[in-house]
């Protein structure tokens, strides 16, 4: 059975790197700039925000930001669960890259989600 769904390679690529890319901006909003407190560098800090003054919109919304990006991740999550026992190419060559694919969105879901995560406890708990 040949898989030729035009959406399939959008499911399977375009939501775990946009669930990737929300992920990487709650640790920009939350995580970097207490580290950089943390370790003493609030020059840093005050020269990166000088630099992406957008960055404290993401702290100041940042229920916001965490909203859409578990939502994405959500939306990855359930996009990767229900393609999981989709078929491959029956080609050896294409069959090999599908379940490449499949394994690097895991990866990259995985990763996506475990970042969320650090995000999160540095907006929500660490902070009180």
């Amino acid at each position: 059975m040949d898989n030729t769904n035009p959406g399939y390679g959008v499911k399977q690529t375009l939501l775990p790197s946009l669930s990737l890319l929300t992920s990487a901006g709650t640790l920009v909003c939350c995580a970097l700039p207490a580290l950089l407190v943390t370790i003493g560098a609030g020059a840093v800090l005050a020269g990166i925000v000088g630099t992406a003054p957008w960055l404290i919109a993401l702290s100041k919304y940042k229920i916001w930001t965490f909203g859409i990006s578990g939502a994405m991740l959500l939306i990855a999550g359930v996009a990767l669960w229900r393609s999981r026992n989709a078929p491959c190419p029956i080609d050896p060559a294409q069959a090999m890259a599908c379940a490449r694919l499949r394994k690097t969105s895991n990866w990259i879901y995985l990763l996506s989600v475990l970042l969320w995560l650090v995000g999160f406890f540095f907006a929500f708990a660490y902070y009180g």
